[in-house]
Formats: C-alpha cells, sequence, structure tokens
C-alpha cells in the first residue's frame, strides 16, 4: 500500500524527489501530491513552474487547498506544454469556439424542424379544408389563431431542448500527462 507517495516499508522517493535527484524526507511537501508511480506529473509542473516555485505556494497554501492547488498547477502545465503561448486560454478559447459553432448548427436545425412542421401543418390543413366546407367569413380568422396557437405550443418544447456535446472527438484530456 502507499501511503503519502511512497510505499511501506521501502523509502522510494516521490516523484518531484526523484526527478530533482535528492533523498525525499519524511516531511516532503512534494510527496503527498507527486507520488513516485507519475513521474511525467512533477516532470511537466517542474518545466513550467520550476521546483523552488511549487514549494513557495504548496508551503504557503493551507493542507487542504494543496491537492487542489497541485490538479490546477499540472492542468496548467500540461496545457502550456502543448501551446507554449496560450496554454489553458487557448484551450478556454478552442472549447468556446465549438460550442459557437454547436449552438449555431442547433439553431440551424430547430429552424429547420419548425420549417417542416409549419409546411406539414399547413398541408394537411389544406387537405381539411378541402374536406370541410366554410361557414363563415369570420371561420378563417379563427383557424388562423388556431394554427398559431398550434403552432406555438409545438415550438415552445422544441426551444426548450438542452444541448449534449459529445467529446469523443476532442484530443486527450488536459489532465492526463
Amino acid at each position: 500500500m502507499k501511503e503519502g507517495g511512497r510505499k511501506q516499508g521501502a523509502m522510494s522517493p516521490c516523484a518531484a524527489c526523484k526527478l530533482l535527484r535528492r533523498r525525499c524526507s519524511k516531511d516532503c511537501v512534494f510527496a503527498p501530491y507527486f507520488p513516485a508511480d507519475e513521474p511525467h506529473k512533477f516532470g511537466s509542473v517542474h518545466k513550467v513552474f520550476g521546483a523552488s516555485n511549487v514549494n513557495k505556494m504548496l508551503q504557503e497554501l493551507p493542507e487542504h487547498q494543496r491537492s487542489d492547488a497541485v490538479s490546477s498547477m499540472v492542468y496548467e502545465a500540461n496545457a502550456r506544454v502543448r501551446d507554449p503561448v496560450y496554454g489553458c486560454a487557448g484551450a478556454i478559447s478552442s472549447l468556446q469556439q465549438q460550442v459557437d459553432v454547436l449552438q449555431t448548427q442547433l439553431a440551424l436545425a430547430q429552424a429547420e424542424v419548425v420549417h417542416m412542421r409549419m409546411h406539414q401543418f399547413s398541408a394537411s390543413s389544406n387537405q381539411h379544408h378541402q374536406s370541410v366546407p366554410h361557414v363563415a367569413s369570420n371561420s378563417s380568422s379563427q383557424n388562423l389563431y388556431q394554427t398559431s396557437r398550434t403552432l406555438s405550443s409545438q415550438t415552445k418544447s422544441l426551444f426548450g431542448m438542452d444541448m449534449v456535446v459529445d467529446q469523443t472527438n476532442m484530443d486527450h484530456s488536459l489532465w492526463s500527462c
């Protein structure tokens, strides 16, 4: 079993101490967050932030916030390794562009569905008008009113849909090394 990034019994150095080629002390600030079996995790963080800066950041934080800070540093470091200029901002911008494109596609698909329903409704309405004789001139305005109410109720549920994004085509996660 592992405890704090080290194996019990054997004093295996954490990934940070192994990369920095130093002895891993019992109270090593890196050990709980950079286990020996995940060397790339510390490698990318060290490459972007530097071991000294990471050490300072972790020591300045309360222990209950350090895990989240390490996760953020790993994410930012992996983003910076992939895109040295923009880092996380580049990933966010790319995702925002994808959201914009998908929202446009969704709006077009919804408009097409509404158009098809209106066409279908008008076709069925024309068939109904041919088989039913007109009672009075006022009935055409009533029919128009009922038609618009029917279309309105049909399209309300259409525009209330939630958008689901399939992320299988996206590159691998920035959380992994």
